[in-house]
């Protein structure tokens, strides 16, 4: 299993698409923009579920945190019944929301990824990619890797996704 967390914009789906490209065997890409798509849409601006403010801020509430924790067992159920996983993840509580996972992935083989990049360049990506609230990617870029312990670390601030994807899959082969 495969858990990379950065920030809105960091190039997480590319990496991930790329490993899939490269990698020997069939990885299923599994991303917190899946769960979130998946909610009713009245949790999708609520204080119960989650909002995202003005300012590009995200809030969770007790229901997306108890939906987001099932979807994580889930997860955790799938790769234990043999599957391969590639995780797309925003650890807005940083190194709490790491612990979250490593309780549900408890016993199995998870090479942690840190992705980075620059605040400015993210934003930038926010722009051209329009289906961001401006000012997320600037929010998230650090404070999602504030207490976190990683096996490795990319940064795609001047490096492609392919070349973060190889540098990965050189951990896993």
């Amino acid at each position: 299993m495969i858990v990379l967390n950065g920030g809105s914009s960091s190039g997480k789906s590319g990496i991930v698409r790329c490993l899939q490209a490269i990698l020997p065997d069939p990885w299923l890409a599994v991303g917190v923009d899946s769960l979130i798509e998946a909610m009713p849409a009245s949790m999708q601006a609520s204080g119960a579920g989650i909002e995202i403010t003005a300012d590009g801020g995200v809030n969770v509430g007790p229901e997306f945190r108890m939906l987001q924790a099932a979807w994580t067992e889930g997860v955790a159920a799938t790769v234990r019944a043999g599957a391969r996983v590639i995780i797309d993840e925003v650890f807005l509580d940083g190194a709490t929301s790491q612990q979250r996972w490593r309780k549900a992935l408890g016993g199995l083989d998870v090479l942690w990824v840190g992705v980075r990049c620059q605040s400015t360049v993210a934003a930038g990506r926010e722009v051209a990619r329009g289906d961001r609230v401006r000012g997320m990617a600037a929010l998230q870029a650090e404070v999602v890797h504030q207490g976190m312990r990683y096996d490795l670390e990319v940064d795609t601030t001047r490096t492609e996704s392919w070349e973060c994807a190889r540098a990965i899959a050189a951990r896993i082969e």
